[in-house]
């Protein structure tokens, strides 16, 4: 049987699974993300465009707010 909830406590807020495996936060509370394009099909890629592929990047500024909010809830 479930504890039931006091009466001024809210529900948790849940991170976005999906963007808990894809993002991390820096120290600095930047964004890392890692790069597409490295899946398949890399035959016909140079091999100097995949080694740069394999690198993490930061996410955009613009897009960075959406990001950390799914993350922390």
């Amino acid at each position: 049987m479930r504890k039931p909830r006091a009466k001024n406590q809210k529900h948790k807020m849940k991170s976005r699974r999906a963007a808990v495996k894809r993002f991390r936060l820096t120290a600095s509370g930047k964004v890392k993300r890692n790069k597409s394009m490295k899946r398949h099909i890399l035959t016909k890629k140079a091999t100097g465009r995949k080694r740069s592929l394999r690198k993490a990047t930061l996410v955009s500024k613009a897009e960075t707010p959406n990001v950390v909010r799914m993350l922390l809830g």
